[in-house]
């Protein structure tokens, strides 16, 4: 972490000194288990959990803790600093850190394949300077200041994926974050259970309009584009049309690798990817937008994108004893959904089988979403459909119904054990759900899926 004084802490959050002194704020934690000698605990409060309970074995530990809650005894020599709100003490160190370190910083969000491209902005950008990203998937109110945190004075960028749940989230975000530059990767239907609808869900990614100064958007998404006024600063369109700032001609996907001619503003290049799928060529268009923002030559932006190699649980390809995985089981919503069944579909040697779990956080829009999708998959070459969970259970009654052939049940262990039990060699199997559904453990512990 940045250097960082107990002056400084206190000025960030605007807090109260209580008890004790601390030469040099080693660190910020939120973990009284992994706190370390001269770090700080931040008390955080949850629904299920009070970090103010484990405040004396964090301050075993640790060199002092910001508490809402003052305590009784503190230990000798701790630094305990008292705010109203712990979680935007948190916030506000983060964004203190981060209005220090001076560097720019890209927010990245979307509905879909907000971390594939936040993974292949920062392979682009590390061609060339020093990059800070989340770790993970740490992109909520928590995890975007714990990634913040890492800041050192060796890193020239950030590049930061931003995840909402909730109208004003990205609002949120970039208050702490402050990014210059933004990329909204596409709109779709996903914690719709938080939201009122898509319109809602689309505002919320455009919060981000209102802070950055330059915004690349995926200008395929036509419903992306009709939210996108009065923006005041520069606006790249990214996506296969050559009207685009930056668009992707002469495509090639096969089963585990991808290419694609590479066209900005008038020069173009081949990029070779190493993970496959149509997702991941917008994916690149989106990263390689990036990288123009930050004046990258064209040759430079191929070589950052064809150093990345995937992610894990984000279509992966895998063989499963004779038959072909295609293991995408991070998360799921309509939308991830279908281009993950158009991949099946598309490498499908002989028996396209669909391993999928329920599509959670839908709310209201949940039982339609599911029969869609069922009506959608009896539609197209996909041969056997095993459902897991009661949602996935009425796609699969809505396959059924066009004589197809589905079985459901109601976890991802079972599911495991019917596809033992049906697959066949030759066949290509696609696993995907929400987290929710643990859709991993369909493949965990098999020892023919590698």
């Amino acid at each position: 972490m940045l250097d960082l004084t107990l002056k400084e802490v206190i000025e960030a959050t605007g807090g109260k000194l209580l008890f004790g002194t601390l030469n040099g704020v080693k660190g910020i934690s939120i973990d009284s288990r992994t706190i370390k000698e001269g770090e700080l605990f931040v008390a955080l409060k949850g629904a299920r959990f009070d970090g103010h309970d484990f405040l004396g074995e964090a301050l075993n530990s640790g060199g002092g803790a910001i508490v809402s809650v003052p305590p009784v005894a503190p230990p000798k020599g701790k630094a305990i600093i008292h705010v109203s709100n712990t979680l935007k003490a948190l916030q506000d160190i983060a964004h203190y850190l981060r209005k220090k370190s001076g560097i720019p910083v890209v927010g990245i969000t979307g509905s879909n394949g907000k971390s594939t491209t936040k993974e292949m902005a920062a392979a682009v950008l590390g061609s060339k300077y020093k990059v800070l990203k989340n770790t993970g998937n740490l992109n909520n109110q928590v995890g975007l200041p714990l990634s913040l945190f890492a800041l050192t004075s060796e890193h020239e960028i950030a590049v930061l994926e931003m995840g909402a749940s909730a109208p004003g989230d990205i609002k949120e975000l970039c208050e702490i974050a402050a990014p210059e530059y933004g990329v909204v990767t596409n709109i779709a239907p996903a914690h719709l259970e938080w939201f009122k609808d898509l319109e809602a869900v689309r505002s919320t990614k455009l919060e981000m309009m209102d802070f950055v100064q330059t915004l690349a958007v995926n200008a395929d998404d036509a419903f992306l584009m009709e939210g996108i006024v009065e923006f005041k600063g520069t606006l790249v369109r990214y996506g296969i049309d050559e009207s685009y700032n930056v668009y992707a001609k002469d495509v090639f996907l096969n089963e585990k690798h991808s290419a694609f001619t590479l066209h900005i503003n008038g020069s173009r290049t081949r990029v070779r990817l190493g993970v496959t799928g149509q997702i991941n060529i917008v994916n690149a268009l989106a990263a390689a937008a990036v990288g123009k923002a930050f004046g990258l030559d064209i040759e430079a932006i191929r070589e950052g994108l064809e150093s990345f190699q995937g992610i894990p649980m984000r279509l992966e390809i895998k063989d499963y004893d004779g038959a072909t995985v295609i293991s995408d089981v991070y998360n799921a919503n309509p939308a991830s959904m279908e281009e993950a069944l158009k991949e099946l579909i598309r490498l499908r040697k002989k028996r396209a089988v669909a391993v999928l779990g329920d599509m959670l956080e839908l709310g209201s829009y949940a039982e339609a979403a599911h029969r869609k999708l069922g009506e959608w998959m009896a539609e197209a070459p996909v041969d056997l459909f095993i459902s897991v969970g009661p949602l996935m259970g009425l796609a699969a009654k809505e396959f059924s119904a066009h004589s197809k052939k589905s079985v459901t049940v109601a976890t991802a262990e079972e599911a495991k054990r019917i596809l033992r039990e049906s697959y066949m060699a030759g066949d290509t199997i696609l696993i995907k759900g929400s987290r929710g559904m643990k859709m991993e453990l369909v493949l965990n512990g098999n020892g023919g899926a590698h």
